[in-house]
C-alpha cells in the first residue's frame, strides 16, 4: 500500500464520516477505502476511527492524524509547483460553491482572465441556494451571502452587501406605489423560503431612528424557494421582492423592475469566503480566495469592524 494514497484516503473518510462517502467521492470501492485505512492504522501502531454500523468518529490519535495528514498533502501539493513561475505554476482541481447572482454577475464575467492567468487550473462552480456541507460534499472553499452560524469552518468577511425593495411596472400600475410603511397594508410580497412549508418572515426593514432591524407581517399569494424563481416573480407582477442590489441592477437599469422605498431598505447581508479548518490551504485555494475577494471587493461595503481582521470561525 502506498502510504501517500492511504493518506489521502483517510482524510476523505475523516472529513466526511462515512467509508460509503469517501469510497463514492474518490471512485473506489467501500472495501478498498477500509482497506487503507486499516493499512495506515497497522503502519502506525494506533487506532484512528471508531467504527460503528451507523457512524464512524476518529479517536483522539486519529484527530492528530487528520491534522497531521490535511498539513502535509497540502505541502506536498504545494511542493510540486514551488519552484514554477510561469502561469502554469498552479494546477489542479478547485471546487467552490456561491450563489447564482454573484456567479452570473460577477465571477464568470471575469473568470477568463483568472484562467488565462492559471491556465493549469481546473475549476468546478456550483451555483445554488442550499447552504452546501464544505467538508463533507468536497468544496475547496465556498462564497456565502447572508449571516454565518458558528461551525468549524473559517471564514473571511468581505464587505456587506446592500439590499432593494423591487415591483414590476404591471404591478405598481395597479396597486400603486408604496411610499410609506403604512402604505404596504394595501400590497403584497413574494415570499422566499429555503425550506417550503416555513413562515414567511414578512417585510424586512431597519428603523431609521434607532438602527433596529423588523419585520412588518405581509400578504402575498405566492412563496418560491430559490432566487431565480423570486426574481420571475416579481417580474410577473405577483409582489414585492427584497433582494441584494447585485443580481438586479440590469433589470432595475432596464425599466423591467423599479426600487420602492428606498428609505425602508433590509439590513445588508455579510458576505464571506469560508473554507476547511486547516493550517495550510493548498497555494491554489489561496490564489483563488484572493482574487475572488478582489472581485467582489467593488460590490461591496466595509464592515464596521477592522477591515483587516483576521479569519474567523463561522458557517
Amino acid at each position: 500500500m502506498n502510504q501517500l494514497e492511504a493518506m489521502q484516503i483517510y482524510v476523505q473518510v475523516a472529513e466526511l464520516a462515512s467509508f460509503t462517502q469517501a469510497a463514492t467521492r474518490l471512485g473506489l470501492p467501500r472495501a478498498s477505502v477500509s482497506g487503507a485505512v486499516q493499512w495506515l492504522e497497522a503502519h502506525f501502531g494506533t487506532r484512528l476511527l471508531h467504527r460503528t454500523t451507523r457512524r464512524v468518529r476518529m479517536t483522539q490519535d486519529g484527530q492528530v492524524c487528520l491534522e497531521r495528514c490535511q498539513d502535509l498533502l497540502a505541502d506536498l501539493d504545494d511542493l510540486q509547483t514551488l519552484f514554477h513561475t510561469g502561469p502554469a505554476a498552479l494546477s489542479g482541481r478547485l471546487r467552490v460553491d456561491m450563489s447564482l447572482g454573484i456567479a452570473r454577475h460577477i465571477v464568470l464575467p471575469r473568470l477568463p482572465e483568472f484562467l488565462d492567468a492559471h491556465p493549469g487550473l481546473h475549476l468546478e462552480i456550483s451555483s445554488t441556494d442550499r447552504r452546501v456541507d464544505p467538508v463533507r460534499e468536497g468544496f475547496d472553499c465556498v462564497l456565502r451571502v447572508g449571516v454565518l452560524a458558528d461551525s468549524s469552518l473559517i471564514a473571511r468577511p468581505l464587505g456587506l452587501h446592500r439590499q432593494i425593495n423591487l415591483a414590476s411596472p404591471a404591478y405598481l400600475a395597479r396597486h400603486g406605489t408604496p411610499r410609506t410603511l403604512d402604505d404596504l397594508a394595501r400590497h403584497r410580497l413574494v415570499h422566499y423560503l429555503p425550506t417550503l412549508g416555513a413562515r414567511p418572515v414578512g417585510f424586512e426593514h431597519v428603523e431609521i431612528d434607532t438602527g433596529e432591524q423588523r419585520c412588518l407581517p405581509m400578504p402575498g399569494p405566492v412563496t418560491v424557494n430559490n432566487s431565480e424563481a423570486y426574481i420571475s416573480a416579481c417580474l410577473a407582477g405577483l409582489g414585492l421582492i427584497q433582494v441584494p442590489a447585485l443580481g438586479v441592477q440590469a433589470l432595475v437599469d432596464a425599466g423591467q423592475l423599479v426600487e420602492v422605498l428606498p428609505r425602508h431598505q433590509a439590513a445588508p447581508l455579510p458576505v464571506s469566503l469560508l473554507h476547511a479548518h486547516r493550517r495550510h490551504l493548498p497555494r491554489r485555494v489561496q490564489v483563488f480566495m484572493a482574487w475572488v475577494a478582489q472581485v467582489m471587493a467593488p460590490h461591496l461595503t466595509p464592515h464596521k469592524a477592522s477591515p483587516d481582521a483576521d479569519d474567523r470561525r463561522a458557517g
